[in-house]
């Protein structure tokens, strides 16, 4: 059995809360079955977080999840969470993140649906940048 490489992604999630860890694995997992072909890492912000080959920005990364009490949160485009207010209604967002609270279901099939909106928005170049 060949051993893989760390993240970072577990030590990030074992660093949180136990409260926290489930819903943090579940995020996970959500983003790796959206998107297989994604790269993880915790090099970017110091949050787990995921790249692709087919984004020439951000090197790379379109998505990333983090905890901060008392919400799991997910961080994708301004663009993508524009497109998917109807469906966030009931979430606190912000202009990159949407929070989930610790101890409610986490929408796993919003969070895919988020994730894969994230990817395209980022692939077309279609997201909102801060002008500086």
């Amino acid at each position: 059995m060949t051993k893989r490489k760390s993240s970072g992604v577990d030590e990030y999630i074992a660093s949180c809360p136990k409260e926290a860890q489930g819903d943090l694995a579940k995020i996970r997992a959500a983003i790796r079955a959206a998107v297989p072909a994604a790269t993880e890492r915790t090099d970017y912000f110091q949050w787990p977080g995921y790249s692709h080959p087919g984004i020439d920005y951000y090197d790379g990364m379109f998505a990333w999840f983090s905890f901060k009490k008392p919400h799991i949160r997910l961080h994708v485009p301004l663009s993508v969470i524009k497109e998917h207010r109807k469906e966030l209604a009931g979430f606190a967002t912000t202009k990159a993140i949407v929070s989930f609270p610790l101890g409610k279901p986490v929408p796993i099939a919003l969070v895919k649906k988020l994730v894969r909106a994230s990817l395209k928005a980022m692939k077309d170049k279609n997201i909102n940048r801060i002008k500086t």
